[in-house]
């Protein structure tokens, strides 16, 4: 294995949804047919999120497509909750930010370290429609000054 980290999965509509605030990284507890599928790139990632629930918190709505070489008599659920892994003392802090100042938990981007997956999550607060509209304006506008620059 690789030390270094590659990256499976990136939620790129958290970005424009969401004004995220923290990051954490976190581990994630998954089958062995779940890893073989990461390896081969087979996971939907965008529609995600994150539940705190009995002291725990849970990465829901992540589909990971079974392979089709994988064996046939292990019952494969595409869209488990899957448990992420963060020590207590993180736990706690989350679920008093997300309980207090009404933030949200939203996973960013899933990858490899040292031969784990890892996902990140980020504390996240909604966008107003206004904001969306700006960031899109601006994102078109930068787009449009490189145009200009590269075309003197």
């Amino acid at each position: 294995m690789s030390s270094s980290s590659s990256t499976i999965a990136l939620n790129k509509r958290a970005r424009f949804e969401y004004q995220l605030e923290e990051r954490i990284e976190c581990g994630i507890s998954l089958l062995g047919w779940e890893v073989k599928s990461l390896r081969a790139g087979n996971v939907q990632f965008g529609e995600s999120h994150v539940l705190l629930r009995k002291g725990q918190a849970f990465l829901f709505g992540c589909l990971i497509q079974p392979l089709t070489s994988a064996s046939t008599h292990v019952d494969t659920d595409p869209m488990r909750t899957r448990r992420l892994l963060l020590h207590k003392r993180e736990l706690d802090q989350l679920i008093g930010q997300v309980e207090r100042k009404g933030f949200t938990l939203i996973p960013t981007a899933m990858y490899w370290k040292k031969g784990k997956v890892k996902v990140e999550i980020a504390l996240a607060k909604g966008k107003k429609q206004h904001d969306k509209r700006r960031a899109q304006k601006e994102r078109d506008w930068e787009r449009e000054k490189g145009r200009i620059l590269k075309a003197r």
